[in-house]
């Protein structure tokens, strides 16, 4: 018995999709948490950037956000060309890869931004 190329296919984006949906939670709760107890401590936008310019971690930890994110956005943005718009599967993944590369892309070069700026 072989299973349906398609089947394979979808469940893996399923996978991937939760995995990614994980991430993304946890990176939201850590980056909503930073900001809420920055901004009561009194921390103005320009004193946070300048404690995240130059710092690894801040760089490591969002590169992961943005990655995450263009992993997890692609997959529901086919979703939803294939049922809202009556996109093809050809149609709808080119169209999800191209967002998940331009989320990948305009992400990272924001995180490389603000890191490379206190290098």
């Amino acid at each position: 018995m072989t299973l349906d190329p398609q089947i394979v296919a979808q469940a893996r984006r399923w996978y991937w999709q939760r995995i990614s949906a994980m991430v993304l939670a946890l990176c939201v709760l850590v980056h909503l948490i930073t900001m809420v107890l920055a901004v009561r401590g009194g921390l103005s936008g320009a004193e946070i950037l300048a404690r995240t310019q130059g710092n690894l971690a801040f760089a490591i930890f969002y590169a992961v956000f943005v990655a995450a994110c263009a992993v997890h956005v692609p997959i529901g943005l086919a979703t939803i060309a294939r049922e809202w718009w009556q996109l093809g599967e050809r149609g709808a993944q080119w169209l999800a890869r191209g967002a998940g590369a331009l989320v990948l892309v305009l992400g990272l070069r924001a995180v490389w931004a603000v890191y490379a700026a206190g290098a």
